[in-house]
């Protein structure tokens, strides 16, 4: 009969093998989506939708302010939900929150500059931030998974 250290031992090494597993995985969803800035009241959703509906208006209307104010409360909702869940660790949304600050760019530029006659110089400008954005933000998504993965792992204390 094998003894209980030894038992004890490989749960520890197994429990330890299945939280390295988890934290270096980059893709799916760990745990629970985490809380809302405004607690329960789903804030940023009710602004992608009210976005989405100014954003159809302005189209169908042909009316460019309102077209613009939508898409940009949409994308502010948009950003707001998917930082939260990035930051946190709970899925991972590099490739999105890289293209902001790349697009960012790319519109002052052409303010700046006005609009390009060659397109692929705009790229010299986009694919450093974008790279950069993408590289850092990967990493900063690594390190929360980690440790969003071994909150979760660690034994609660039985309540009094």
């Amino acid at each position: 009969m094998p003894s209980t250290r030894r038992q004890d031992r490989a749960a520890r090494e197994a429990a330890a093998d299945n939280v390295r597993r988890r934290s270096g995985r980059m893709l799916g969803a760990e745990g629970e989506r985490p809380p809302g800035l405004f607690g329960g009241v789903p804030v940023s959703e009710f602004a992608i939708l009210a976005g989405l509906v100014a954003a159809v208006y302005g189209y169908a209307t042909s009316r460019p302010p309102a077209l613009i104010a939508g898409l940009v409360i949409c994308a502010l909702g948009t950003m707001e939900v998917v930082g939260r869940e990035h930051f946190s660790g709970y899925r991972s949304h590099t490739a999105l929150l890289s293209a902001v600050p790349a697009v960012a760019v790319e519109v002052a530029v052409v303010v700046l500059f006005g609009d390009p006659s060659n397109r692929g110089l705009l790229l010299l400008a986009i694919v450093p931030v974008y790279a950069i954005g993408f590289f850092a933000l990967r990493r900063q998504f690594a390190f929360a998974r980690r440790a969003r993965v071994a909150r979760s792992a660690r034994p609660r204390a039985p309540l009094s």
